[in-house]
C-alpha cells in the first residue's frame, strides 16, 4: 500500500512517517488497499489524524484527535478496521448470495451471526420529497438554521447544481458542490 503523509502545523518526523506506515499496513489483512492518505495536523493543542482510502470506488474515511499524536493514529486505525471488517461482511454475504456455491476462504465461522447482522444493518425508514427553487448559498445556510437541520440540500442559483450546505463540528459551515470526472 501506497501511504501518503502530509502534516499541517505539524513537521513530520520520520518516527512519525514510519508508525502511520507501520500501523495503517495492518490494514492489508482485511482486503489489498492500493493507496491512503494521511494528513495529520495540529490545532489548538489537539493532535488530529485523518485517513482517506478510496476502495473499489468507495471511499474509506476515518479521523480522530487527541492530546497524543500516536494515541489519535491508534484511535484510527481501530476505526478504520471496524469499517473494513463491515465492509468486507458485505463483500461475502453479497457474493453467498449471488454464488452460492463458490467457496470463500475467509468465511464467518457463525452464518446466522452474518445474517443477524444483516437484519440489523441501518435501513431507509423514510423518504422526504421537497420543491427544490434556485437559491445563493447564504440563504441555503439561513434556511438550514430556520429548519434547524444540520444540512440542506438546494439548488444553487448560480451554478444551477445540486449542493449541499452542512454545519460543521467547529460551529462554521461546508458546501458540497457535484464534481464529475
Amino acid at each position: 500500500m501506497r501511504i501518503t503523509v502530509r502534516g499541517k502545523n505539524i513537521e513530520v518526523t520520520d518516527a512519525l512517517r514510519d508508525y502511520v506506515t507501520k500501523r495503517l499496513g495492518k490494514l492489508d489483512k482485511y482486503l489489498e488497499l492500493d493507496e491512503a492518505q494521511v494528513t495529520l495536523l495540529v490545532e489548538r493543542g489537539n493532535h488530529v489524524i485523518e485517513v482517506t482510502i478510496p476502495i473499489n470506488g468507495m471511499i474509506l474515511r476515518g479521523e480522530e484527535e487527541t492530546s497524543d499524536m500516536y494515541s489519535s493514529i491508534d484511535l484510527v486505525v481501530e476505526k478504520l478496521e471496524k469499517q473494513l471488517e463491515k465492509y468486507k461482511t458485505k463483500l461475502l454475504s453479497r457474493r453467498m448470495r449471488t454464488q452460492p456455491n463458490v467457496t470463500v476462504r475467509e468465511l464467518p465461522t457463525n452464518l446466522a451471526e452474518l445474517e443477524k447482522e444483516e437484519e440489523d444493518a441501518p435501513k431507509i425508514l423514510r423518504t422526504k420529497r421537497f420543491a427544490m427553487k434556485p437559491m445563493p448559498v447564504d440563504e441555503a445556510v439561513l434556511q438550514m438554521n430556520l429548519l434547524g437541520h444540520s444540512f440542506f440540500v438546494f439548488t444553487n442559483a448560480d451554478t444551477e447544481e445540486v449542493n449541499v450546505v452542512y454545519r460543521r463540528k467547529d460551529g462554521n459551515y461546508g458546501l458540497i458542490e457535484p464534481y464529475f470526472a
